[in-house]
């Protein structure tokens, strides 16, 4: 997602210089959008209108995405990813004194996973995550399991999301964690 790893696109992490990058979904938050963008040589090779799709060009999602791109801008989102998924990073790794499931915990900005296995025999625990997700339910957090083995738990909380309501989810996050 857009600025959800601490910049506008996750590739500006590292060195790449992409010839072609592609972009949909958070856009234009939720309108039916999509886009292409990459370097000019490589932009302009295909003739007139050989670039185009379905999800191309709406005048409205194109406000919309416009929008999109001026909250992030205007609310600092970018830096606001950057310090949440700090956040919740902290309470996963402090986690990790007392709860031996939690094998990793990684991510960048807000796009942040935890994983689970079994502490006696090192295999992954989807059993586990499913009880985490269970507890986290009971108490009013949804949290999407994923990985191959369905024993990762990932993060996609809104950057808009109040402080309030995000440290209460840290609080239920932890809590069980503990328990």
């Amino acid at each position: 997602g857009f600025a959800r790893t601490g910049k506008l696109f996750a590739m500006q992490h590292y060195e790449v210089k992409p010839d072609l990058m592609t972009m949909a979904k958070s856009l234009a938050g939720g309108f039916p959008l999509s886009g292409v963008v990459g370097r000019a040589e490589v932009m302009d090779a295909p003739a007139p209108g050989g670039l185009g799709g379905t999800y191309a060009g709406n005048p409205l999602a194109v406000a919309a995405a416009h929008a999109v791109l001026d909250v992030i801008a205007e609310e600092q989102l970018c830096q606001r990813a950057e310090q949440l998924g700090s956040h919740l990073q902290e309470v996963l790794n402090q986690a990790r004194a007392t709860c031996p499931a939690i094998v990793d915990v990684r991510g960048r900005g807000s796009m942040v996973a935890v994983e689970f296995n079994d502490p006696q025999t090192g295999e992954p625990s989807p059993e586990f995550t499913r009880l985490v997700q269970q507890k986290a339910q009971e108490n009013g957090l949804l949290l999407l399991s994923c990985g191959v083995y369905g024993n990762v738990i990932r993060f996609l909380y809104p950057l808009t999301i109040p402080d309030a309501q995000f440290s209460k989810a840290l609080d239920i996050l932890a809590r069980i964690l503990k328990s």
